[in-house]
């Protein structure tokens, strides 16, 4: 069985911003032949991808707002439930390292934000999105950790905690949510090859980037019926970097 994803509808975080992992993953689902929902702050970006994906024949709405707000989550939800139909998957990749330096200076401010954008975004999206996969006998869920997680670096404390909680909910889902049908995994990637962490990481050719679509290869494999038997998960996608 191939990761398909035909007849499915998904929501997914994180594609506004052109060229990032969000868009990839979104471009990937569509072309497998889910419906979406796709997620995201930037409402001239989300509308963008959205017409990108309207125009390779993806069926597709729109959702805007911030996700650290539980309100953004659950309107999405119910956009997918009230124009498509219901929900088969939500994929978490809304987030980012904002926060980088000595853990001594790192503020509290900056640490609300690192656990604002990685885990309460996260967080919001699977408490919205568990009712609608109940409804339809099930599901998956797919969130983005980071290998920060499982290889915490110097200098990225508050990211790594945040990744951390990240982990510990998807572990706690997937068993809660078990008997429900729904599966519950996270991705940890290395650092994924975009146009941001190039131009932040430079061009070296032994900076241990991991390519984008190896990163997308296992969020589809996991979102799919392919992985029915796979759940609480945490799967380090590291290419050639370690």
């Amino acid at each position: 069985m191939g990761a398909e994803l035909t007849n499915k509808i998904a929501l997914i975080t994180g594609v506004g911003r052109a060229g990032q992992i969000g868009h990839a993953v979104a471009g990937a689902f569509g072309a497998a032949g889910a419906a979406l929902v796709i997620v995201d702050r930037d409402v001239k970006g989300a509308a963008a991808r959205g017409e990108e994906l309207r125009a390779a024949g993806v069926n597709v709405r729109v959702a805007t707002g911030d996700l650290t707000q539980p309100e953004t989550a659950r309107a999405a939800v119910e956009l997918a439930r009230r124009e498509l139909g219901g929900l088969d998957i939500a994929v978490n990749l809304a987030g980012g390292l904002t926060t980088y330096g000595l853990f001594l200076e790192t503020s509290p401010d900056a640490l609300d934000r690192e656990i604002a954008i990685n885990f309460k975004t996260t967080w919001h999206v699977c408490q919205a999105a568990v009712p609608a996969l109940t409804a339809r006998g099930g599901g998956a869920i797919v969130n983005f950790a980071s290998i920060a997680l499982l290889r915490p670096a110097p200098q990225m404390a508050a990211y790594s905690a945040a990744k951390a909680a990240v982990g510990g909910l998807t572990q706690a889902l997937a068993r809660e949510f078990r008997e429900q049908g729904i599966r519950v995994n996270a991705v940890a990637p290395a650092a994924v090859r975009t146009g941001d962490n190039v131009a932040q990481m430079g061009t070296n050719p032994a900076t241990p980037f991991v390519e984008m679509d190896e990163v997308v290869r296992v969020v589809r494999f996991l979102a799919s019926d392919a992985a029915k038997g796979v759940t609480g998960q945490i799967v380090p996608v590291t290419g050639k970097a370690f």
